[in-house]
Protein backbone atom coordinates (compact mmCIF):
# COMPACT_ATOMS: atom_id res chain seq x y z
CA UNK A 1 0.00 0.00 0.00
CA UNK A 2 2.39 2.19 0.81
CA UNK A 3 3.79 2.38 -3.41
CA UNK A 4 0.40 3.10 -3.89
CA UNK A 5 0.44 6.19 -1.58
CA UNK A 6 3.51 7.22 -2.53
CA UNK A 7 2.40 7.30 -6.14
CA UNK A 8 -0.94 9.31 -5.14
CA UNK A 9 0.96 11.78 -3.06
CA UNK A 10 2.76 12.43 -6.36
CA UNK A 11 -0.06 13.50 -8.74
CA UNK A 12 -0.70 17.30 -9.34
CA UNK A 13 -3.98 18.69 -7.82
CA UNK A 14 -4.95 21.22 -10.75
CA UNK A 15 -7.27 24.43 -9.77
CA UNK A 16 -10.57 23.77 -7.79
CA UNK A 17 -13.72 25.30 -8.54
CA UNK A 18 -17.12 25.74 -6.95
CA UNK A 19 -19.86 23.08 -7.67
CA UNK A 20 -23.61 25.16 -7.97
CA UNK A 21 -26.22 23.51 -9.93
CA UNK A 22 -24.58 20.58 -10.83
CA UNK A 23 -21.93 22.08 -12.90
CA UNK A 24 -18.30 23.44 -11.80
CA UNK A 25 -17.70 27.29 -11.98
CA UNK A 26 -14.98 30.09 -10.78
CA UNK A 27 -15.76 32.18 -7.54
CA UNK A 28 -17.62 35.13 -9.36
CA UNK A 29 -15.05 37.61 -8.67
CA UNK A 30 -12.78 35.20 -10.43
CA UNK A 31 -10.79 35.42 -7.04
CA UNK A 32 -9.03 31.99 -5.16
CA UNK A 33 -6.94 31.26 -2.67
CA UNK A 34 -3.71 28.97 -2.26
CA UNK A 35 -3.66 25.97 -0.63
CA UNK A 36 -0.81 25.16 1.49
CA UNK A 37 0.01 21.34 2.44
CA UNK A 38 1.06 21.44 6.19
CA UNK A 39 3.42 18.48 5.36
CA UNK A 40 6.28 20.47 3.49
CA UNK A 41 4.56 24.16 3.65
CA UNK A 42 4.44 24.60 -0.26
CA UNK A 43 1.35 25.15 -1.84
CA UNK A 44 -0.66 22.35 -3.46
CA UNK A 45 -3.48 24.25 -5.80
CA UNK A 46 -5.69 27.09 -5.57
CA UNK A 47 -9.37 26.55 -4.46
CA UNK A 48 -12.31 29.12 -5.61
CA UNK A 49 -12.75 31.98 -3.14
CA UNK A 50 -16.30 32.61 -3.20
CA UNK A 51 -18.52 35.64 -1.98
CA UNK A 52 -21.69 36.24 -1.71
CA UNK A 53 -23.32 36.47 -4.77
CA UNK A 54 -21.62 32.47 -5.19
CA UNK A 55 -23.49 31.67 -1.92
CA UNK A 56 -26.60 32.90 -3.49
CA UNK A 57 -26.43 31.65 -6.30
CA UNK A 58 -26.20 28.13 -4.77
CA UNK A 59 -28.57 28.78 -2.37
CA UNK A 60 -30.93 29.29 -5.44
CA UNK A 61 -30.18 26.15 -7.00
CA UNK A 62 -30.88 24.23 -3.82
CA UNK A 63 -33.84 25.89 -3.63
CA UNK A 64 -35.27 25.08 -7.08
CA UNK A 65 -33.91 21.51 -6.57
CA UNK A 66 -36.21 21.31 -3.71
CA UNK A 67 -39.12 23.05 -5.07
CA UNK A 68 -38.94 20.85 -8.56
CA UNK A 69 -39.07 17.43 -5.77
CA UNK A 70 -37.03 15.46 -8.05
CA UNK A 71 -35.04 14.55 -4.93
CA UNK A 72 -37.38 16.04 -2.05
CA UNK A 73 -40.72 13.89 -3.10
CA UNK A 74 -39.09 10.96 -4.15
CA UNK A 75 -40.05 7.63 -2.55
CA UNK A 76 -37.72 7.04 0.27
CA UNK A 77 -36.63 3.79 -1.67
CA UNK A 78 -35.43 5.81 -4.48
CA UNK A 79 -33.07 8.00 -2.26
CA UNK A 80 -31.91 5.06 -0.71
CA UNK A 81 -30.16 3.66 -3.83
CA UNK A 82 -28.82 7.13 -4.38
CA UNK A 83 -27.05 7.11 -0.82
CA UNK A 84 -25.33 4.03 -1.22
CA UNK A 85 -24.40 4.55 -4.40
CA UNK A 86 -22.39 7.38 -3.09
CA UNK A 87 -20.81 5.07 -0.04
CA UNK A 88 -19.89 2.44 -2.61
CA UNK A 89 -18.01 5.02 -4.63
CA UNK A 90 -16.60 6.37 -1.51
CA UNK A 91 -15.19 3.33 -0.70
CA UNK A 92 -14.26 2.49 -4.33
CA UNK A 93 -11.92 5.73 -4.16
CA UNK A 94 -10.96 5.34 -0.61
CA UNK A 95 -7.23 5.64 -0.88
CA UNK A 96 -7.32 8.62 -3.15
CA UNK A 97 -9.52 10.48 -0.85
CA UNK A 98 -7.45 9.80 2.35
CA UNK A 99 -4.18 10.70 0.01
CA UNK A 100 -5.87 14.15 -0.74
CA UNK A 101 -7.18 14.86 2.57
CA UNK A 102 -3.60 14.11 4.22
CA UNK A 103 -1.72 16.46 1.84
CA UNK A 104 -4.76 18.84 2.21
CA UNK A 105 -4.41 18.72 5.74
CA UNK A 106 -2.18 16.60 7.63
CA UNK A 107 -3.77 13.84 9.35
CA UNK A 108 -1.90 10.52 9.71
CA UNK A 109 -2.83 7.82 6.95
CA UNK A 110 -3.59 5.21 9.14
CA UNK A 111 -6.34 7.29 11.13
CA UNK A 112 -7.31 9.53 7.26
CA UNK A 113 -8.17 5.97 6.09
CA UNK A 114 -10.63 4.99 8.82
CA UNK A 115 -12.09 8.29 10.39
CA UNK A 116 -12.56 10.61 6.43
CA UNK A 117 -13.66 7.96 3.60
CA UNK A 118 -14.02 5.01 5.89
CA UNK A 119 -16.72 6.42 8.04
CA UNK A 120 -18.09 8.74 5.52
CA UNK A 121 -18.66 5.67 2.87
CA UNK A 122 -20.27 4.01 6.79
CA UNK A 123 -22.46 7.43 6.84
CA UNK A 124 -23.82 7.11 3.74
CA UNK A 125 -24.99 3.86 4.06
CA UNK A 126 -26.03 4.34 7.48
CA UNK A 127 -28.74 6.74 6.83
CA UNK A 128 -29.67 4.92 3.19
CA UNK A 129 -30.95 2.22 4.83
CA UNK A 130 -32.84 4.47 7.57
CA UNK A 131 -34.71 6.22 4.84
CA UNK A 132 -37.37 4.37 3.84
CA UNK A 133 -37.52 3.02 7.85
CA UNK A 134 -37.97 6.35 9.63
CA UNK A 135 -42.36 7.06 9.94
CA UNK A 136 -44.22 9.39 10.99
CA UNK A 137 -46.80 8.45 13.62
CA UNK A 138 -50.83 8.48 14.45
CA UNK A 139 -51.68 10.44 17.64
CA UNK A 140 -53.80 9.05 20.43
CA UNK A 141 -56.83 11.20 19.54
CA UNK A 142 -60.75 10.78 20.16
CA UNK A 143 -62.79 7.62 17.84
CA UNK A 144 -64.06 10.56 15.52
CA UNK A 145 -60.58 11.94 15.40
CA UNK A 146 -57.48 11.50 13.00
CA UNK A 147 -54.26 13.12 14.30
CA UNK A 148 -51.42 12.73 11.90
CA UNK A 149 -47.87 13.61 12.64
CA UNK A 150 -46.33 14.18 9.62
CA UNK A 151 -41.96 14.40 9.00
CA UNK A 152 -41.24 16.49 6.28
CA UNK A 153 -37.74 17.87 4.70
CA UNK A 154 -36.86 21.38 6.07
CA UNK A 155 -35.81 22.93 2.55
CA UNK A 156 -32.42 24.34 1.84
CA UNK A 157 -29.85 22.93 4.47
CA UNK A 158 -26.26 25.00 4.64
CA UNK A 159 -23.27 23.20 6.63
CA UNK A 160 -20.08 24.67 7.41
CA UNK A 161 -17.57 21.97 8.47
CA UNK A 162 -14.15 21.96 10.13
CA UNK A 163 -10.92 20.75 8.83
CA UNK A 164 -9.82 17.98 10.70
CA UNK A 165 -11.85 15.17 9.90
CA UNK A 166 -13.88 17.51 6.40
CA UNK A 167 -14.87 14.27 5.03
CA UNK A 168 -16.35 12.63 8.45
CA UNK A 169 -17.63 15.94 9.65
CA UNK A 170 -19.48 16.61 6.77
CA UNK A 171 -21.29 13.05 5.85
CA UNK A 172 -22.39 13.29 9.57
CA UNK A 173 -24.22 16.72 8.06
CA UNK A 174 -24.93 15.62 4.61
CA UNK A 175 -25.92 12.04 4.95
CA UNK A 176 -29.07 12.65 6.98
CA UNK A 177 -30.14 15.94 5.47
CA UNK A 178 -30.14 14.11 2.03
CA UNK A 179 -31.81 10.92 3.50
CA UNK A 180 -34.19 13.26 4.98
CA UNK A 181 -34.83 14.96 1.45
CA UNK A 182 -33.32 18.24 1.54
CA UNK A 183 -31.19 19.88 -0.31
CA UNK A 184 -27.57 21.03 1.05
CA UNK A 185 -25.42 23.74 0.66
CA UNK A 186 -21.65 23.09 2.07
CA UNK A 187 -19.25 25.17 2.92
CA UNK A 188 -15.72 23.47 3.76
CA UNK A 189 -13.12 24.84 5.83
CA UNK A 190 -10.55 27.15 3.96
CA UNK A 191 -7.30 24.56 4.94
CA UNK A 192 -9.74 21.12 3.94
CA UNK A 193 -11.91 21.44 1.22
CA UNK A 194 -10.20 19.07 -1.71
CA UNK A 195 -12.03 16.15 -0.44
CA UNK A 196 -15.75 17.42 -0.27
CA UNK A 197 -15.31 18.93 -3.59
CA UNK A 198 -14.12 15.25 -4.84
CA UNK A 199 -17.60 13.96 -2.86
CA UNK A 200 -19.36 16.60 -5.49
CA UNK A 201 -17.70 14.51 -8.14
CA UNK A 202 -18.67 11.56 -6.46
CA UNK A 203 -22.37 12.55 -5.74
CA UNK A 204 -22.82 13.68 -9.40
CA UNK A 205 -21.67 9.93 -10.56
CA UNK A 206 -24.20 7.84 -7.96
CA UNK A 207 -26.84 10.07 -9.50
CA UNK A 208 -27.72 12.32 -7.17
CA UNK A 209 -30.37 15.29 -9.03
CA UNK A 210 -28.31 18.59 -9.89
CA UNK A 211 -28.54 20.94 -7.69
CA UNK A 212 -29.55 19.34 -4.44
CA UNK A 213 -25.98 19.16 -3.23
CA UNK A 214 -23.91 22.38 -3.89
CA UNK A 215 -20.27 23.25 -2.57
CA UNK A 216 -18.71 26.49 -1.69
CA UNK A 217 -15.40 27.19 -1.10
CA UNK A 218 -14.21 30.42 0.07
CA UNK A 219 -13.44 32.32 3.71
CA UNK A 220 -15.40 31.96 6.40
CA UNK A 221 -15.86 36.09 7.08
CA UNK A 222 -17.44 36.50 3.34
CA UNK A 223 -18.84 33.20 2.20
CA UNK A 224 -19.38 31.99 5.77
CA UNK A 225 -20.87 34.74 7.07
CA UNK A 226 -23.25 34.71 3.52
CA UNK A 227 -24.61 31.50 4.24
CA UNK A 228 -25.53 32.64 7.87
CA UNK A 229 -27.01 35.72 6.75
CA UNK A 230 -29.17 34.25 4.05
CA UNK A 231 -32.75 34.53 4.03
CA UNK A 232 -33.57 31.23 2.07
CA UNK A 233 -31.53 28.88 4.15
CA UNK A 234 -33.50 27.12 6.46
CA UNK A 235 -31.27 24.79 8.80
CA UNK A 236 -27.06 25.40 9.42
CA UNK A 237 -25.51 22.81 11.23
CA UNK A 238 -22.14 23.87 12.12
CA UNK A 239 -18.86 22.23 13.67
CA UNK A 240 -15.56 24.39 14.79
CA UNK A 241 -15.15 27.21 17.24
CA UNK A 242 -17.19 28.53 19.82
CA UNK A 243 -16.79 32.33 18.79
CA UNK A 244 -17.65 31.59 15.36
CA UNK A 245 -20.92 29.57 16.85
CA UNK A 246 -21.77 32.82 18.55
CA UNK A 247 -21.93 34.74 15.38
CA UNK A 248 -23.63 32.35 13.34
CA UNK A 249 -26.35 32.29 16.03
CA UNK A 250 -26.23 35.93 15.69
CA UNK A 251 -26.94 35.58 11.94
CA UNK A 252 -29.90 33.52 12.29
CA UNK A 253 -31.40 36.36 14.85
CA UNK A 254 -30.31 39.25 12.25
CA UNK A 255 -31.85 37.36 9.38
CA UNK A 256 -34.69 34.52 8.87
CA UNK A 257 -34.20 32.86 12.61
CA UNK A 258 -32.76 29.61 10.37
CA UNK A 259 -32.07 27.28 13.09
CA UNK A 260 -28.51 26.92 14.07
CA UNK A 261 -27.23 23.58 15.49
CA UNK A 262 -23.82 24.08 16.58
CA UNK A 263 -20.90 21.00 17.62
CA UNK A 264 -18.21 23.67 19.21
CA UNK A 265 -15.55 21.73 20.57
CA UNK A 266 -14.98 20.48 24.13
CA UNK A 267 -12.07 20.36 27.26
CA UNK A 268 -12.61 16.67 27.76
CA UNK A 269 -12.02 15.01 31.04
CA UNK A 270 -10.31 11.68 30.97
CA UNK A 271 -10.53 10.18 34.54
CA UNK A 272 -8.37 7.39 35.84
CA UNK A 273 -8.92 5.87 39.24
CA UNK A 274 -6.41 3.49 41.09
CA UNK A 275 -9.07 0.34 40.33
CA UNK A 276 -8.99 0.92 36.26
CA UNK A 277 -8.66 -2.98 34.99
CA UNK A 278 -5.47 -2.50 33.41
CA UNK A 279 -3.37 0.61 33.73
CA UNK A 280 -1.20 -0.14 31.26
CA UNK A 281 -3.74 -0.14 28.34
CA UNK A 282 -5.52 2.93 30.34
CA UNK A 283 -1.93 4.82 29.66
CA UNK A 284 -1.19 3.97 26.49
CA UNK A 285 -5.17 5.08 24.86
CA UNK A 286 -5.25 7.99 26.94
CA UNK A 287 -1.96 8.99 25.21
CA UNK A 288 -3.32 8.12 21.80
CA UNK A 289 -6.64 9.96 22.48
CA UNK A 290 -5.35 13.17 22.38
CA UNK A 291 -2.00 12.85 20.31
CA UNK A 292 -3.36 11.26 17.23
CA UNK A 293 -4.20 13.42 14.41
CA UNK A 294 -1.97 16.25 16.82
CA UNK A 295 -4.65 16.48 19.03
CA UNK A 296 -6.96 18.19 16.37
CA UNK A 297 -10.23 16.23 17.51
CA UNK A 298 -12.85 18.15 19.30
CA UNK A 299 -13.37 14.86 21.43
CA UNK A 300 -9.56 14.59 22.58
CA UNK A 301 -9.04 13.86 26.18
CA UNK A 302 -6.81 17.02 26.66
CA UNK A 303 -6.98 16.85 30.13
CA UNK A 304 -5.97 14.16 32.15
CA UNK A 305 -7.56 13.27 35.73
CA UNK A 306 -5.45 10.70 37.81
CA UNK A 307 -6.18 9.62 41.41
CA UNK A 308 -3.32 10.67 43.50
CA UNK A 309 -2.16 7.36 44.74
CA UNK A 310 -0.83 6.32 40.92
CA UNK A 311 -0.80 9.79 39.40
CA UNK A 312 3.11 9.48 39.60
CA UNK A 313 3.55 6.54 37.95
CA UNK A 314 0.82 6.76 35.86
CA UNK A 315 1.73 10.29 34.49
CA UNK A 316 5.06 8.23 33.66
CA UNK A 317 3.82 5.75 31.47
CA UNK A 318 1.93 8.15 29.53
CA UNK A 319 4.88 10.68 29.57
CA UNK A 320 7.12 7.92 28.11
CA UNK A 321 4.06 6.75 25.37
CA UNK A 322 3.81 10.70 24.00
CA UNK A 323 8.18 10.63 23.63
CA UNK A 324 7.92 7.07 21.72
CA UNK A 325 5.38 8.14 19.28
CA UNK A 326 6.93 8.78 15.49
CA UNK A 327 6.03 12.27 14.39
CA UNK A 328 6.24 12.92 10.77
CA UNK A 329 5.24 12.74 7.47
CA UNK A 330 1.57 11.56 7.67
CA UNK A 331 1.47 9.98 4.43
CA UNK A 332 4.21 7.20 5.75
CA UNK A 333 2.16 4.32 7.04
CA UNK A 334 4.16 4.15 10.25
CA UNK A 335 3.71 7.50 11.15
CA UNK A 336 1.66 7.58 14.50
CA UNK A 337 1.00 11.71 14.47
CA UNK A 338 1.08 13.70 11.73
CA UNK A 339 0.81 17.22 10.96
CA UNK A 340 -0.31 20.51 12.48
CA UNK A 341 -2.95 21.57 9.97
CA UNK A 342 -1.79 25.13 9.29
CA UNK A 343 1.39 27.65 10.77
CA UNK A 344 -1.24 29.73 12.06
CA UNK A 345 -2.41 26.59 14.60
CA UNK A 346 0.83 25.43 15.21
CA UNK A 347 1.92 29.18 16.52
CA UNK A 348 -1.29 28.77 18.54
CA UNK A 349 -0.44 25.47 19.96
CA UNK A 350 3.20 26.84 21.24
CA UNK A 351 1.55 30.03 22.55
CA UNK A 352 -0.61 27.73 25.17
CA UNK A 353 2.47 25.95 25.97
CA UNK A 354 4.46 29.15 26.73
CA UNK A 355 1.71 30.44 28.89
CA UNK A 356 1.33 27.27 30.83
CA UNK A 357 5.35 27.72 31.30
CA UNK A 358 4.61 30.53 32.32
CA UNK A 359 1.72 29.93 34.83
CA UNK A 360 4.15 27.61 36.69
CA UNK A 361 2.54 24.26 35.09
CA UNK A 362 5.11 21.80 35.35
CA UNK A 363 6.47 19.89 31.63
CA UNK A 364 6.84 16.76 31.66
CA UNK A 365 7.69 16.11 28.54
CA UNK A 366 7.52 17.71 24.22
CA UNK A 367 7.00 21.37 24.31
CA UNK A 368 8.29 22.40 20.81
CA UNK A 369 8.29 22.28 16.98
CA UNK A 370 10.15 19.68 15.89
CA UNK A 371 11.32 18.31 11.53
CA UNK A 372 11.09 22.56 10.79
CA UNK A 373 14.07 21.58 7.98
CA UNK A 374 11.19 19.66 6.45
CA UNK A 375 9.05 23.38 5.48
CA UNK A 376 6.10 21.21 7.56
CA UNK A 377 4.38 22.33 10.56
CA UNK A 378 5.38 19.04 13.68
CA UNK A 379 4.79 19.15 17.32
CA UNK A 380 6.51 17.28 19.55
CA UNK A 381 3.49 15.40 22.19
CA UNK A 382 3.87 17.48 25.04
CA UNK A 383 2.91 16.59 28.68
CA UNK A 384 1.89 18.74 31.14
CA UNK A 385 1.28 18.32 35.39
CA UNK A 386 -1.06 21.37 35.83
CA UNK A 387 -3.60 22.81 38.45
CA UNK A 388 -6.65 23.00 37.72
CA UNK A 389 -7.34 26.88 37.17
CA UNK A 390 -4.55 26.78 34.92
CA UNK A 391 -5.53 28.24 31.28
CA UNK A 392 -4.17 24.79 29.78
CA UNK A 393 -6.83 22.86 32.24
CA UNK A 394 -9.71 25.14 31.10
CA UNK A 395 -9.18 26.00 27.70
CA UNK A 396 -9.39 23.89 24.54
CA UNK A 397 -5.25 24.06 22.91
CA UNK A 398 -6.81 21.91 19.56
CA UNK A 399 -2.73 20.70 19.81
CA UNK A 400 -0.98 17.53 20.75
CA UNK A 401 -0.31 19.06 24.27
CA UNK A 402 -2.20 17.46 27.81
CA UNK A 403 -2.67 18.15 31.11
CA UNK A 404 -2.36 16.01 34.00
CA UNK A 405 -4.21 17.30 37.27
CA UNK A 406 -4.50 14.48 40.12
CA UNK A 407 -7.66 14.27 42.43
CA UNK A 408 -7.95 12.32 45.90
CA UNK A 409 -11.60 11.38 45.97
CA UNK A 410 -14.44 10.46 43.89
CA UNK A 411 -16.27 13.84 44.52
CA UNK A 412 -13.05 15.95 43.77
CA UNK A 413 -12.85 13.86 40.54
CA UNK A 414 -16.68 15.04 39.31
CA UNK A 415 -15.87 18.78 40.73
CA UNK A 416 -12.47 18.82 38.58
CA UNK A 417 -14.56 17.16 35.56
CA UNK A 418 -17.30 19.52 35.44
CA UNK A 419 -15.18 22.67 36.18
CA UNK A 420 -15.12 23.73 32.37
CA UNK A 421 -17.62 25.44 30.18
CA UNK A 422 -17.55 22.52 28.03
CA UNK A 423 -19.48 19.26 27.65
CA UNK A 424 -18.79 17.42 24.86
CA UNK A 425 -17.01 13.68 25.84
CA UNK A 426 -14.83 12.03 28.82
CA UNK A 427 -14.21 9.51 30.26
CA UNK A 428 -13.76 6.93 33.21
CA UNK A 429 -11.38 4.27 33.96
CA UNK A 430 -12.39 1.75 36.86
CA UNK A 431 -13.56 -1.80 37.89
CA UNK A 432 -16.20 -0.61 40.00
CA UNK A 433 -19.12 -0.70 38.13
CA UNK A 434 -21.31 1.23 40.39
CA UNK A 435 -18.61 4.29 40.82
CA UNK A 436 -18.77 4.00 36.63
CA UNK A 437 -22.32 4.30 36.53
CA UNK A 438 -22.34 7.50 39.89
CA UNK A 439 -19.61 9.19 37.30
CA UNK A 440 -21.93 8.58 33.89
CA UNK A 441 -24.54 10.22 35.75
CA UNK A 442 -22.63 13.12 37.26
CA UNK A 443 -19.99 14.04 34.14
CA UNK A 444 -21.86 16.81 32.50
CA UNK A 445 -21.04 15.57 29.01
CA UNK A 446 -22.98 14.15 25.77
CA UNK A 447 -20.59 11.20 26.08
CA UNK A 448 -19.04 9.55 28.72
CA UNK A 449 -16.59 6.55 27.78
CA UNK A 450 -15.92 4.10 30.20
CA UNK A 451 -12.93 1.87 29.94
CA UNK A 452 -12.11 2.87 26.78
CA UNK A 453 -11.89 6.42 24.62
CA UNK A 454 -13.19 7.70 21.57
CA UNK A 455 -15.34 4.46 20.69
CA UNK A 456 -18.62 4.84 18.98
CA UNK A 457 -20.52 4.17 15.83
CA UNK A 458 -23.34 5.48 13.59
CA UNK A 459 -25.89 3.81 16.30
CA UNK A 460 -25.40 6.42 19.04
CA UNK A 461 -25.41 10.22 18.84
CA UNK A 462 -22.58 13.03 19.65
CA UNK A 463 -23.68 15.83 20.76
CA UNK A 464 -22.62 18.19 23.79
CA UNK A 465 -24.30 20.47 26.25
CA UNK A 466 -23.24 23.86 27.91
CA UNK A 467 -20.80 25.33 25.45
CA UNK A 468 -19.91 22.28 23.35
CA UNK A 469 -23.69 22.85 21.62
CA UNK A 470 -26.54 21.80 20.51
CA UNK A 471 -28.29 18.87 18.40
CA UNK A 472 -26.56 15.74 17.89
CA UNK A 473 -24.86 14.35 14.50
CA UNK A 474 -24.88 10.65 14.37
CA UNK A 475 -27.67 8.01 14.80
CA UNK A 476 -31.59 8.39 13.85
CA UNK A 477 -31.43 11.38 16.40
CA UNK A 478 -29.58 13.54 13.44
CA UNK A 479 -32.79 13.58 11.77
CA UNK A 480 -34.21 15.09 14.57
CA UNK A 481 -32.08 18.57 12.79
CA UNK A 482 -33.45 18.30 9.19
CA UNK A 483 -36.98 17.32 9.66
CA UNK A 484 -40.02 19.71 10.00
CA UNK A 485 -43.13 18.04 12.04
CA UNK A 486 -46.34 18.79 10.57
CA UNK A 487 -49.91 17.97 12.24
CA UNK A 488 -52.74 16.85 10.42
CA UNK A 489 -56.12 17.20 12.40
CA UNK A 490 -58.57 15.77 10.80
CA UNK A 491 -62.30 15.62 12.02
CA UNK A 492 -63.86 12.02 11.08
Amino acid sequence: MQDKIDQLRALPVPPQALFIGGAWRQAASGAAMDVVSPIDGTRLTTIADAGKQDVDLAVKAARHAFEKGTWSKAAPAERKKVLLKIAELIEKNALELAVLGVRDNGTEISMALKAEPGSAAGTFRYYAEATDKVYGEIAPTAENILGLIHREPVGVVAAIVPWNFPMMIGAWKIAPALAAGNSVVLKPAEGASLTLLKLAEICTEAGLPEGVFNVVTGRGAICGEALGLHMDIDVLAFTGSGPIGRRLLEYSARSNLKRVYLELGGKSPNIVFADAPDLDQAAKVSAYGIFRNSGQVCVAGSRLLVEKSIHATFSEKVARIAESMKVGDPLQLTTEAGAISSEIQLKKDLGYVAQAVSEGASLRSGGSRILEETGGYYMRPTVFDVTPSMTLAREEVFGPVLSIIPFETEAEALQIANATEYGLASAVWSSNLSRAHRMVRGIRAGVVHVNTYGGADNSVPLGGVRQSGNGHDKSLHAFDKYVDLKTAWIQL
